[in-house]
């Protein structure tokens, strides 16, 4: 991949090609086959991003054309600040797209729009397997140390 790398918004048309990049983010982490987020969710989130009233944002990297990484992005309050917070909800970058970068710009788009929006601090999480995608988490940003539980209901 030897073109450039450009950030931006989702556009409508963008969906058959976020979507694959989606399937992918959710095959990461185990969500394929029966064990697939339902479509309901897929639509869902997808709506999301153009409904000006959601906190939810969407941003996609394209080179050549082709969607090659996206992220997810929300902000919210917090009991711990007077300003909000952002959320880096998901990061996702096509196999054939990594290490050029990809990442990196989605990353430091989020940095940009949260500052721009008067966001104290963005924050995210990854498996502790994760450890391609940490080597680049440890360059852009601070390691917390934090464990997170979460129950279904």
């Amino acid at each position: 991949m030897t073109e450039a790398i450009h950030v931006r918004p989702v556009v409508l048309s963008d969906f058959p090609a976020w979507k694959v990049l989606w399937d992918g983010y959710n095959a990461f982490y185990d969500r394929h086959g029966d064990t697939a987020l339902p479509l309901e969710i897929t639509r869902m989130t997808w709506s999301r991003f153009f409904d000006v009233y959601e906190p939810m944002h969407a941003l996609v990297a394209e080179s050549a054309g082709e969607l090659v990484g996206l992220t997810h992005f929300l902000f919210h309050r917090s009991t711990i600040q007077l300003g909000p917070s952002c959320y880096l909800q998901d990061l996702f970058t096509a196999e054939a797209a990594r290490g050029k970068g990809v990442g990196r710009k989605l990353i430091e788009e989020v940095y940009r729009r949260a500052q721009t929006s008067g966001v104290e601090r963005v924050y995210w999480h990854t498996r502790e397997t994760n450890t391609a995608a940490m080597q680049l988490y440890d360059k852009v940003g601070e390691k917390q140390g934090s464990v997170v539980y979460r129950k279904s209901l």
